[in-house]
């Protein structure tokens, strides 16, 4: 026995990745640094919470929770599937986004199978792709948008297994109108799974392409965790035809989605009146956060998310030290890494009182960033 060889051994694959969590939260650095968080702006969580009547609901519900979930998600996919005008049967639930992504990559990507992706996007998806030997290929971004043309003309150089595009970004806040998205569909051969990131959907300028569930190659994700209010439940579902959507059920978590989030999910989409009041609260958030940004010199993107990305005018070591400067006064923002994007900080839709905050520790970040504090 070699005692140079851990035992049990890893898959080869899991045994190169490193152990990594691919976001740091604001919980990690409070722990870190011992400075208390006074405006949570960074992880495009919605400050403006969910439905008063999902925290009714979640009340009435929380006594039950000895009972297991229904593994079947029925009644959310049901009324998800009445919500968008599809069969029950192409709506698939998980936990979240995040979720989906990992089982999607487990149904469709082996070892050394090409996936295609922005430089620069959603990364828990690379993470996905890596972690089970996915050879990731990137594109970069057109003018701080992802750039759907590109995406689908290296789809088919590479004969790519998959490609992933999120409409609206993350992390840039950038918009395809439908006809720009129902062209880059057209363009991916039919062997690539596209996956249609549609977390921010709601805050949209349009809804996107018609749902198409004859569209034999196209998964749309979308999610409870932003505009609804309701990240820590982690709940979000997969629309496409049936093959797809069934083929989840092979591999999946059957209990993954829990009790309270399938009730919370349910009493908020039954809440479309509070979904229109909280995305008039986004837009007018995204208002504030970029004259913010305007009043201390800085250039704010156009956004269709419930964040804004800012222009910090420099380089992103420069961005860097304004985001320490901000965690400093306990102001928690999240930028992008990627080069060429990595000038900007991240900065999520919150109500008045977090963006006054915001407003404050603001010209001090600056201050200490461009004095290289």
């Amino acid at each position: 026995k070699d005692p140079a060889v851990p035992l049990p051994p890893f898959t080869p694959v899991v045994e190169a990745l490193p152990e990594t969590v691919p976001f740091v939260g604001p919980e990690a650095i409070e722990r870190q640094t011992g400075i208390a968080t006074r405006a949570r702006i960074g992880a495009n969580e919605s400050g403006f919470g969910p439905s008063p009547r999902v925290i009714a609901t979640l009340r009435n519900a929380a006594p039950d929770v000895w009972t297991y979930p229904d593994p079947e998600n029925y009644a959310l996919r049901t009324a998800l599937a009445a919500h968008v005008g599809v069969a029950s049967d192409e709506i698939a639930v998980s936990e979240g986004i995040d979720g989906l992504m990992g089982l999607l990559v487990r149904l469709f990507v082996a070892p050394g199978d090409i996936v295609v992706t922005s430089l620069g996007a959603y990364p828990t998806f690379n993470y996905h792709v890596v972690g089970y030997g996915g050879d990731l290929r990137f594109v970069p971004y057109r003018q701080f948008h992802e750039d759907p043309e590109a995406l689908a003309a290296m789809a088919r150089q590479t004969n790519a297994r998959m490609v992933y595009l999120a409409n609206p970004d993350n992390p840039m806040g950038s918009f395809w109108p439908a006809g720009d998205i129902e062209r880059f569909i057209k363009a991916v051969p039919e062997t690539c799974l596209i996956v249609l990131d549609e977390a921010y959907l709601e805050t949209a300028p349009d809804r996107g392409p018609p749902l198409d569930t004859d569209q034999p190659n196209l998964l749309r994700l979308r999610t409870f965790s932003k505009a609804y209010g309701l990240a820590g439940m982690r709940c979000g579902y997969a629309i496409g035809n049936r093959r797809l959507a069934g083929a989840f059920n092979r591999i999946r978590n059957h209990f993954g989605v829990n009790k309270l989030a399938q009730v919370a999910a349910l009493a908020a989409l039954d809440d479309q009146a509070y979904l229109h009041e909280a995305v008039t609260a986004i837009a007018a958030a995204r208002s504030r956060i970029a004259q913010i940004a305007s009043d201390n010199g800085l250039v704010p993107l156009p956004s269709a998310t419930n964040f804004v990305a800012i222009d910090c005018g420099g380089s992103g070591a420069l961005a860097v030290r304004v985001l320490e400067g901000l965690g400093q006064q306990g102001v928690f923002v999240r930028k992008p890494a990627a080069p060429g994007l990595d000038q900007h900080i991240r900065i999520s839709a919150a109500p008045d009182r977090d963006l006054e905050i915001l407003a404050e520790a603001l010209p001090q970040a600056l201050r200490q960033a461009h004095s290289g504090a």
